[in-house]
């Protein structure tokens, strides 16, 4: 009887498997990200915001916190442990194809709804100073509508983009983005948050915008939306000495205006290269809320003019490489998430900004990377590590971008039941 050797193809498995692993060699290399100019601004915008903004909490909070906690530095820990997730959560956004958030986007809309209602409930919501916003415990909490921010900017923008060839002739294609800013403003105003709303519309309004939607239309729809917020802001007790404060803080210095006429004070005393690092006085519970929303008033008062400035330049030079992004974005869906990701912070930052020198009425909305706060500061960065992403497939020449467009994949690479763009 002869023997029948299996045939275990060790003459070619071996060199099969050189081929395979210098193919997939090669073609990891191909498709490494380039680091443009544009990402390398982005990357270096946010670690010195954020760097500024731990060593200025640790200035602005050290008073309150000796005071309530018996350290220096409890404030300054607790910004520090979030400034290292929210690093993690850039390094990963900016490391993923932004592409992949298209998916996600259905995912992150349901558990932003399902925390905004839980956050209202009595029991799980925290209440802090009459209002519901947080989930947690301790002081690990979490406010659903920063994950709402996000949940909106990438459904938005993946709507608009399936829908760009009915935006200009038909409003009705972009109203599912209507009806999503409405349920998350509707829940988030509950809490109540009406400033998180101001940023809502902020983000729903610069996707819409950059899409193309008719100007007409949003012209209709942001005059509705504005007399909707003077309404609100009139409604409650204390945004409505909010308005009263801002036409005149000097009125009331003990009361209603007591805030900004110690942060005016604050800036005042700054001059243009400041008392100096650690020196200032607002910080000793005279200015209330030094590390969160009034952390640029401490800002000017120890760094000055000079300090301002460079706060001033930094958001500056992220809004402009933003929108550079954006317009140079490798597709419509990059365009929209890179136009809304810089709306969103440089909107957010000019709304702190104004109410802390006079020019609007005092929010509780955070500077973004330099307020304490956990939750913000964390979706914050994830949102910069898109644009980052966005800013690094941008650099990737059009040639090599066809070439991997047109290359056909293996079936179980191609995605299953996704709908082309419309």
């Amino acid at each position: 009887m002869t023997a029948v050797t299996p045939r275990i193809g060790t003459r070619f498995s071996v060199p099969r498997l050189g081929r395979q692993l210098a193919e997939k060699t090669r073609a990891r290399t191909a498709t490494t990200l380039p680091r443009p100019p544009a990402y390398v601004v982005v990357c270096a915008t946010v670690t010195v915001l954020n760097v500024v903004g731990l060593v200025m909490i640790l200035s602005a909070s050290s008073v309150a916190a000796l005071s309530n906690y018996g350290s220096s530095w409890y404030f300054f820990n607790r910004q520090l442990a979030w400034a290292l997730v929210g690093a993690v959560a850039f390094i990963i956004a900016a490391r993923v194809d932004y592409h992949a958030w298209r998916k996600l986007a259905p995912w992150l809309l349901g558990i932003s709804v399902a925390l905004l209602v839980a956050v209202l409930l009595p029991g799980i919501g925290i209440m802090v100073d009459g209002s519901r916003r947080w989930l947690g415990y301790g002081p690990m909490r979490m406010q659903p509508s920063e994950l709402a921010k996000v949940a909106l900017l990438v459904f938005g923008a993946d709507l608009l983009t399936r829908r760009a060839e009915q935006l200009h002739a038909n409003w009705r294609a972009w109203r599912p983005v209507l009806l999503v800013f409405g349920a998350l403003s509707f829940l988030v105003i509950l809490e109540p948050d009406l400033d998180s709303t101001i940023v809502f519309a902020l983000i729903a309004g610069s996707l819409l915008l950059v899409a193309g939607a008719r100007v007409k239309h949003l012209s209709v729809l942001g005059g509705s939306m504005v007399a909707v917020a003077a309404v609100l802001a009139v409604a409650a007790p204390y945004r409505r000495a909010r308005v009263f404060a801002f036409l005149d803080p000097w009125s009331d210095t003990s009361n209603t205006g007591y805030q900004i006429a110690q942060s005016l004070i604050a800036l005042g005393s700054g001059g243009v290269d400041g008392v100096g690092l650690g020196a200032g006085r607002a910080k000793w519970l005279f200015l209330p809320n030094a590390h969160t929303d009034f952390i640029f008033a401490i800002i000017g008062e120890e760094l000055g003019l000079i300090g301002c400035l460079l706060v001033l330049g930094l958001f500056a030079g992220f809004g402009l490489v933003g929108y550079q992004v954006a317009r140079s974005a490798p597709d419509r869906f990059g365009m929209l998430l890179a136009a809304g990701i810089t709306t969103w912070v440089i909107g957010q930052a000019a709304i702190n900004l104004g109410g802390v020198v006079g020019l609007l009425p005092v929010s509780g909305i955070t500077l973004p990377f330099l307020s304490a706060g956990g939750s913000s500061l964390v979706f914050t960065m994830a949102a910069a590590g898109m644009l980052a992403n966005v800013a690094r497939q941008a650099a990737v020449p059009r040639q090599a971008r066809t070439a991997r467009a047109s290359t056909p994949r293996p079936v179980s690479e191609r995605p299953v039941g996704r709908r082309p763009d419309r």
